[in-house]
């Protein structure tokens, strides 16, 4: 369907509108603080898949127990994250941002208190409570900010998250050993979070994370009688089944993963960490996904992620036994599975809402992706425990992206809001 110019016009905000008032050093100090707390967060969800083995031997843990830790806490990141979607539509986002990164960030810091299962998990859940409400006000404010490229900009979120996937493992490691416990850098990720809402506080303007009274101002006189009224309509239904594929995917591996290499192909621990840090590695490839997501056909791109993924994962746990191997595998599985998916999942899913629903848009991501992502761990455990590692990864992350792909070919873009059509 073709689109008029004046249609188009109307769905780009001019940048004195967009932009009104905020100083170009204030966006990028601004951003770039955002950026480092959104790493910050990905660096305290990493840091415990490669200390989860020594954590289950510790405290003597099941495998099955070990995959509800990995992934259980994005129980409460994905629904803390969907009902925020309904309060950074209405509060300071600024504010919520620093509330909840002191949430996960305290969250954090209990974990090392913990004797049993039940009282981690209870930490590990806070930790994703917080978690899920930043990374709502996160992308909403970039959704509205930058509203005609807000997959690119998502996209430096994603190089953030990507960051804090390497560096996680490769800080926390090496700390855990310098002080022969597991439990030392969890202390030390939960400081930096305290020094995070400071920083947070005091170098992220409000003209830039409010932006979105200005969107909501303009979006009478805009006619976006294309996208449906409500946010509960076809496509936030078909992307949603694609999120929720995603976090089974992404969450479902990288919580077994190093598990996967220790105990089945006999790394060492230091390999392991090195081969999740280079997930981390390919998932700052999100900034070119994003770009892409806003030059090409999103919902053609995510197909074709998915398929690609399903090669990805056969290889990783049918054929490739190779320390090599594995470590380029496991920077394809990042760039796609986090890079690819998850910013682009979640921007197509805000463009299949009108403007002044984009926090609500998000949240349903959150939820959708997240608390699939919450029983991922314990189902690819399941999965082996009735068979096998490679049968578990033919059936959660081949199969399931094959799926989604035939989903999501169902998506009309028609309903969306989409950049550059005319």
């Amino acid at each position: 369907m073709a689109f008029t110019r004046n249609q188009d016009d109307q769905e780009k905000p001019s940048s004195s509108t967009s932009h009104r008032g905020v100083h170009p050093v204030a966006v990028v100090v601004g951003f770039t603080v955002l950026c480092a707390s959104w790493m910050l967060n990905a660096m305290d969800r990493q840091l415990f898949y490669p200390l989860l083995p020594d954590i289950g031997d510790d405290l003597g843990f099941t495998l099955a127990q070990d995959g509800f830790l990995a992934t259980g806490f994005t129980l409460g990141l994905g629904v803390a994250g969907f009902l925020a979607g309904f309060v950074v539509d209405r509060y300071s986002r600024k504010t919520v941002i620093i509330v909840s990164v002191l949430v996960y960030s305290l969250g954090t810091a209990a974990i090392p208190l913990s004797y049993h299962v039940a009282d981690m998990a209870v930490y590990r859940i806070i930790s994703g409570v917080g978690e899920g409400v930043q990374g709502t006000a996160l992308y909403a404010i970039v959704g509205s900010f930058f509203f005609h490229r807000r997959a690119f900009a998502a996209g430096f979120i994603g190089v953030a998250f990507g960051g804090g996937l390497f560096l996680g493992p490769m800080v926390g490691v090496p700390f855990a050993e310098n002080f022969d416990t597991w439990k030392a850098p969890f202390f030390l990720f939960g400081s930096l979070g305290l020094v995070m809402a400071v920083l947070i506080m005091t170098l992220v303007s409000r003209r830039m994370s409010e932006v979105k009274r200005d969107i909501e101002e303009s979006a009478a006189t805009r006619d976006f009688g294309h996208v449906p009224a409500s946010p509960y309509n076809r496509n936030i239904v078909l992307f949603g089944f694609g999120a929720a594929s995603s976090g089974m995917i992404f969450y479902g591996f990288t919580g077994l993963y190093p598990t996967y290499l220790r105990e089945q192909l006999a790394f060492e621990s230091g390999q392991a960490a090195l081969a999740v840090s280079l997930l981390g590695i390919g998932a700052m490839l999100a900034l070119v996904a994003g770009w892409l997501g806003d030059k090409i056909n999103q919902k053609w791109l995510l197909v074709c992620t998915f398929l690609i993924i399903s090669v990805i994962a056969y290889l990783i746990y049918n054929v490739v036994t190779a320390t090599i191997g594995q470590y380029v595998l496991a920077f394809l599985m990042g760039a796609f599975a986090s890079g690819s998916l998850f910013t682009n999942t979640a921007t197509a899913m805000q463009r299949s809402v009108r403007p002044e629903l984009v926090g609500r848009g998000q949240g349903l991501f959150m939820l959708t992706y997240y608390v699939a992502a919450a029983f991922s761990g314990s189902t690819f455990a399941w999965l082996v425990s009735h068979g096998d590692w490679g049968q578990a990864g033919l059936w959660q992350l081949t199969i399931l992206p094959l799926v989604a792909a035939a989903v999501l070919s169902f998506v009309d873009r028609k309903r969306m809001i989409i950049p550059g059509v005319k």
